[in-house]
């Protein structure tokens, strides 16, 4: 039987900078350098993020179970990302439109982001710096490539000279496969678009308005930085000019991962990045998510129910599975069908898991191969982590459990032990579900005596009995479960 390590050699990984499978192989052997861009916390996660997230954790789960030692880092962006139509910070907005101050925002979304991973079951990265912890590096970083005659500054702002690097550094739109002439040519007009040079120039730092509240100090005035620079300054000091893996959201791809290039190779002269890897999108019901249509949901919603878009709620450890289903570059459709196959599915696995424990044992060898098995769901993940292939081998595994059990086959104690390690490991140490079911949220029957229990808050308080209805909140308060009151009903959330 192979040792773990030895299926390291088989790990290939799609590139976008190629377009192809490439073998794995990381800068420095037995280490990964991996930076995957994290959420700009001005709001709540959506369920495209999260798909994302949780994709990046199975990657790193799986480097990590072959043997690497991974160093994962993962930025909070809480400066610097501008609205698509303005050179307004969305923090600074967000901060100025709820009357608060804009590190309140960023700590009230930082947490509840960290919350919803927690719930679906990611680990940590090893490290999460934030861009405001870093403005000293971005303006050090800053001030080298104007040193190098790619930038240029314009009223207290700083640009960085995408026509000039293209000439005289490297192609700017490789990743994307993008020609900077187009893309000049498809420019639109936006505000601070008459400071730039060209069109396609991005701010490495801009000049704060007078109202603008997110501010520091720099030799070309007050001002914050750009969105682009934090990743590439948080990447490069903890992981190194060059590191192994960048991964993101589709999205991301442009302009923010062309910038990133395009910054790196100024700075040290070396393309930062070895694969390049990208997240396709979630849509629901067969159509982009959206808020300007409505076509969107947030996790929180689909864990307690709290929705007019499914019949019920649905725990983390579902939609889990459900984003497992498919492959992460493949685009992946939300339904309730698609929610009740991945809570059925999820069940099956979990109960074949279970009954291992109580499969007879042979002095002979059974029909069903368990290290052949056991190589076919690594082969699955090698082949750039392909978590539906391994989920269906999951699925073999446990018919093959089911006949044992049923007497139509027989297994070895020494294949009895392999087949429950080796599901354990799949399941619960590399896609990341928990053992226990529905850990972090409430299951249906708990969702049915909360909506009771409501119910009966509701009435007591139509007879204005306060004293009851305040114990009934009380209550389930201590028990974790928070009512919130609001003119359109009671909802609730699990702390």
């Amino acid at each position: 039987m192979k040792d773990v390590s030895a299926y390291r050699e088989e790990l290939k990984i799609y590139n976008s900078m190629s377009g192809r499978k490439e073998k794995f192989e990381p800068l420095t052997p037995g280490h990964v350098g991996m930076y995957v861009c994290g959420p700009t916390v001005y709001s709540h996660v959506h369920l495209g993020n999260l798909r994302t997230f949780v994709s990046f954790d199975v990657i790193y789960r799986y480097l990590t179970h072959l043997g690497y030692k991974v160093r994962y880092v993962r930025n909070i962006t809480d400066a610097g990302h501008l609205e698509e139509d303005s050179d307004e910070d969305k923090i600074s907005k967000k901060a100025r439109l709820e009357k608060l101050e804009p590190m309140e925002i960023v700590q009230k979304y930082t947490v509840e982001f960290h919350r919803i991973l927690d719930k679906i079951n990611n680990l940590p990265p090893s490290i999460e710096p934030t861009a405001t912890g870093h403005i000293i590096e971005q303006i050090e970083a800053t001030k080298e490539i104007l040193r190098k005659g790619l930038a240029y500054e314009v009223n207290g702002s700083v640009y960085f000279d995408v026509v000039k690097y293209n000439k005289e550094v490297d192609t700017y739109g490789k990743l994307s496969r993008r020609k900077i002439e187009e893309l000049i040519a498809n420019t639109r007009d936006l505000e601070g678009q008459d400071e730039k040079r060209n069109p396609q120039d991005f701010a490495l730092w801009k000049k704060a308005k007078p109202k603008h509240i997110m501010r520091w100090p720099s030799p070309w005035g007050e001002g914050f930085p750009g969105w682009h620079l934090e990743c590439t300054v948080m990447s490069t000091k903890y992981l190194g000019e060059q590191f192994d893996i960048h991964g993101g959201g589709m999205d991301l791809k442009f302009p923010h991962h062309e910038c990133e290039i395009a910054q790196g190779k100024a700075l040290s002269g070396k393309d930062p990045v070895r694969y390049w890897m990208h997240a396709n999108m979630l849509t629901m019901n067969g159509k982009k998510m959206s808020k300007s249509t409505g076509n969107t949901i947030l996790p929180m919603e689909i864990f307690t129910g709290d929705n007019d878009k499914f019949s019920k709620p649905y725990a983390p450890d579902t939609v889990r599975f459900f984003f497992l289903q498919a492959q992460y570059r493949n685009v992946l459709d939300l339904s309730e069908d698609a929610l009740r196959s991945a809570e059925k599915g999820l069940k099956r696995l979990r109960e074949a898991y279970a009954l291992i424990d109580r499969l007879p044992e042979s002095g002979e060898k059974g029909t069903f191969d368990v290290e052949d098995w056991r190589d076919k769901l690594y082969a699955a993940m090698n082949d750039d982590f392909n978590t539906p292939v391994a989920v269906a081998h999951l699925f073999e595994g446990a018919k093959a459990v089911h006949k044992i059990a049923s007497g139509e086959d027989r297994i070895t104690a020494a294949d009895k032990k392999l087949l429950k390690d080796t599901f354990r490991t799949f399941m619960f140490d590399i896609l990341g579900l928990p053992e226990e079911s529905g850990e972090g949220a409430c299951t249906q029957n708990l969702e049915g005596v909360i909506r009771v229990l409501i119910d009966l808050r509701n009435e007591a308080r139509k007879m204005k009995n306060w004293a009851l209805a305040d114990k009934i909140r009380d209550e389930l308060a201590r028990l974790g479960i928070k009512l919130k009151d609001a003119k359109d009903g009671t909802t609730y959330e699990i702390e």
